[in-house]
């Protein structure tokens, strides 16, 4: 079994952080899992599980195990002449996994391209971006109870998908390890060009009658524009989930800042646009030592090189704060906090 001890985090998470773990273990099979799991070096101790490190922010040393999530491989499990639902190991890669599929003309999940992290993350986080989200096209997981070692398939409704959660981040958190994901994609697939920025690129390259290729290549043109690469500069993404508002308050920001994003959210709520309030208040290019918030995108919080997952939370307390202040509205942080 490949087990370090004392192990240092910063190349596992995507904000460079220094911190160290107890131990650190590797499988990349539920039999390597299982194995590791009854280990006597790991036993008792906390357990965390990573893939990516993309959606995570250390604070401080972990005292326990940090298990890595390596497993890999994709099949198709079934295949009808509308559809195929395909598996992936949790340790893949999102983005490899998202081209494979595009390139096989699989279509359903390519409006999420160039999402950074690996495939068991995103059920959890139930990941979306530009009028996706995971659950649009989930099939089922399989994950490893703790309690006893069982491989548990679950559905999407078992999963309870909601905005960036789900059963594995809420009731079921810490008590599974998801092995696989599938997925239930479209061979004649209905493209998603419906959300704005995804319209005007594809405008401007002069595609009419797009592709999901066309929307995938569109879709990483749009994020490489806006977003910071996690290997340049450190980062997590969107750090703040989109707030969902009464109506009522959503006019009242509205009256005084007409140009306010915003989309309908149903029973009488509007979901405004995070980034959009943070810029309001004041925190877009904001850089103190070797931290700040982003320059072209205000969700994003930055490490410069050096700085420490604690003072980066403190920064985004402080946007929280200026925000809820200015609007009367109350961000979440959509990152894992730990």
């Amino acid at each position: 079994m490949d087990i370090q001890r004392d192990a240092d985090l910063q190349p596992f998470n995507t904000f460079h952080v220094a911190a160290r773990a107890a131990r650190l273990a590797r499988f990349r099979s539920v039999e390597e899992l299982r194995d590791l799991l009854q280990a006597p070096e790991l036993k008792g101790l906390p357990q965390m599980v990573f893939g990516g490190g993309s959606n995570i922010l250390l604070t401080r040393d972990w005292p326990g195990v940090i298990l890595l999530n390596e497993i890999t491989g994709m099949e198709v499990v079934e295949e009808t002449d509308e559809h195929v639902v395909v598996r992936s190991g949790a340790g893949e890669l999102w983005h490899q996994f998202v081209t494979y599929c595009v390139g096989q003309g699989w279509g359903g999940i390519e409006n999420l391209s160039l999402i950074p992290g690996k495939v068991g993350a995103a059920p959890m986080q139930n990941i979306g971006a530009y009028g996706v989200e995971i659950k649009d096209a989930f099939d089922h997981l399989e994950a490893l109870r703790l309690s006893d070692g069982a491989v548990v398939r679950f559905s999407a409704a078992e999963c309870r998908f909601g905005y960036r959660e789900s059963f594995f981040k809420r009731e079921g958190k810490g008590q599974y390890i998801i092995l696989n994901v599938a997925f239930k994609l479209a061979k004649h697939p209905q493209v998603h060009t419906h959300y704005g920025s995804i319209k005007h690129e594809l405008e401007k390259r002069g595609i009419t009658q797009p592709s999901i290729q066309d929307v995938s290549d569109a879709v990483i043109s749009i994020r490489r524009s806006k977003l910071p690469d996690p290997l340049a500069l450190g980062n997590a993404g969107s750090f703040f989930k989109n707030p969902v508002v009464s109506a009522e308050l959503a006019d009242r920001i509205k009256a005084e800042y007409p140009d306010m994003v915003s989309f309908p959210a149903g029973d009488g709520q509007v979901k405004l646009a995070a980034g959009w309030l943070i810029e309001k208040a004041g925190w877009k290019g904001f850089r103190e030592a070797n931290l700040g918030v982003h320059k072209d995108q205000a969700l994003v919080l930055v490490n410069y090189g050096g700085s420490t997952g604690q003072a980066i939370y403190d920064l985004s307390t402080r946007v929280l704060e200026s925000v809820k202040e200015k609007f009367g509205v109350e961000l979440e942080r959509e990152v894992n906090i730990v």
